[in-house]
């Protein structure tokens, strides 16, 4: 789906033109450029409408892939964080996919970015979904714990994971051979997986307790979010588009997604349950659900100012317009943070608060 007409044009008309920016940029020493936006796409769906047009108006929304302008392809904050500096070819807004680390932010000091503004939009869900004409799932964490992780407790004792079937796992799940697209190590989406559902599951089904007897808490607690790598568990280093592109090829494929991705291919993909939830903004937005992020975007405070149309762009973003329970990005599966953190990120963003 493309993004309503009326948001395309209002945030286009926030983008600086070329001459504008072109003569700050040249008074403070800076190349020449436009808004720029780097990360991943997954926090949130950007329509390629919205893209396309702020394009053209100088503001440069640049997403991972080769058409990045004036940047490498990369995938979320360690991207940013690779050229995390001020000036020459660096970047505005980083999106993420995770919330940013203290040793992150240390990073960033050294390189000379001091001071980083944490803009948090609303939440996402993290879901598992197949082929639409596939088997329905009802799973649990243990379930995952159970299908993916290198070393599984049977019978009392610590073993290379020997289930090649869900339904060797239990029962009530489908005869289905295990095939799993989860996001690789270098997106966000991997630590809320690995967090959230393995080390979960891990807890759930008891092999917690025993890996860490046998290994020490420490190496037991790793043994918890360790992945098999006989081909069960696929790493995928791209995008949501890849992950469904690998189910659509590999029907008994079930992956890993964010609500608002799945939301958009319900067509395509049909989701499965988690501990008996449905996920869904509602189920999301109440805390049902389990498995739930945090979306955020950070900004780089002293381009504030100096890039024309930064601040705009960015209270724009954050205006109930935008983010509200009737903005146009709740249609695209975001889940709208409540009315008063709302409006703390709205009085944040205006004063240009940083961490």
């Amino acid at each position: 789906r493309s993004m309503p007409s009326e948001a395309t044009r209002a945030c286009a008309a926030r983008a600086p033109s070329s001459t504008e920016r072109s003569g700050k940029f040249r008074r403070q020493g800076w190349p020449v450029a436009g808004l720029s936006v780097a990360g991943p796409v997954d926090p949130l769906q950007l329509p390629s409408e919205l893209t396309q047009t702020t394009n053209q108006r100088s503001v440069s929304i640049a997403l991972p892939g080769p058409s990045m302008p004036s940047h490498q392809p990369f995938s979320g904050l360690s991207g940013w964080l690779a050229a995390c500096a001020l000036g020459e070819n660096t970047i505005d807004i980083a999106n993420a996919s995770r919330p940013i680390k203290a040793s992150e932010i240390e990073a960033c000091k050294a390189a000379g970015v001091t001071e980083i503004m944490e803009v948090r939009i609303g939440y996402d869900g993290i879901v598992f979904a197949s082929d639409i004409e596939g088997n329905d799932f009802a799973f649990t964490p243990a379930d995952w714990f159970n299908a993916l992780a290198a070393e599984v407790v049977v019978d009392g004792k610590v073993v290379a994971n020997p289930h090649a079937k869900w339904s060797d796992i239990r029962a009530e799940l489908p005869d289905q051979e295990i095939l799993a697209f989860v996001p690789g190590t270098k997106h966000g989406t991997r630590e809320v997986f690995e967090e959230k559902v393995i080390a979960a599951g891990c807890e759930e089904s008891g092999a917690a307790e025993v890996l860490k007897a046998e290994k020490g808490e420490d190496e037991g607690a790793s043994a918890c979010m360790a992945l098999r790598t006989d081909g069960k568990s696929i790493d995928i280093d791209g995008d949501y588009t890849e992950t469904l592109a690998r189910i659509q090829s590999a029907k008994n494929g079930i992956g890993v997604f964010g609500l608002s991705f799945y939301e958009n291919n319900t067509d395509k993909l049909k989701v499965a349950t988690l501990s008996g939830v449905n996920p869904s903004v509602e189920t999301i937005s109440s805390g049902e659900y389990p498995v739930s992020r945090p979306l955020q975007f950070y900004v780089k405070k002293a381009h504030i100012g100096t890039i024309p149309g930064l601040k705009e762009y960015v209270e724009f973003f954050v205006s109930d317009r935008m983010i509200g329970p009737e903005g146009p990005l709740a249609e695209y599966g975001l889940v709208p943070a409540p009315d008063d953190e709302r409006k703390a990120l709205q009085d944040a963003v205006s004063a240009a608060k940083t961490m």
